[in-house]
């Protein structure tokens, strides 16, 4: 996801450099809709996933209606976020849009790597003990 976000910020940075009638005008304006296509379809595979499964892993029974609903309530309010400040934010600069967007990415890939526990093959007591 990091990578294609990168590829669609570099290819909005360079468009402003480069004439609206050149070849390579229209080449960058394929390379934008690719990236987001690779990011969506990235997006769809990983971390798209991630709530429901953390969810469905982590919580113990006994809270999980709660907390589930929270994680949920959680999980739209952040897209609807996304979705109401992302005109603001390619109004502002698009390179920069997407520049954003990849530092959300990488931070996210960093703390999932750091903070989410493996939870294959493990007791949901294994798991709650990992948060101890």
């Amino acid at each position: 996801m990091a990578l294609s976000l990168l590829v669609v910020s570099i290819s909005f940075y360079l468009k402003e450099y480069i004439s609206p009638d050149s070849d390579l005008y229209a080449t960058l304006s394929l390379v934008s809709v690719a990236g987001i296509v690779v990011m969506v379809i990235a997006f769809s595979l990983g971390l798209g996933a991630m709530p429901w499964i953390i969810m469905s892993e982590i919580l113990p029974i006994n809270i999980k209606g709660l907390a589930g609903s929270f994680a949920t309530l959680a999980n739209w309010f952040f897209s609807w976020l996304v979705t109401l400040t992302t005109n603001l934010l390619l109004d502002w600069s698009s390179g920069g849009t997407f520049t954003i967007y990849t530092a959300v990415c990488v931070f996210t890939a960093g703390f999932v790597a750091i903070w989410v526990p493996e939870t294959k093959g493990k007791t949901l007591e294994e798991i709650q003990q990992f948060f101890r």
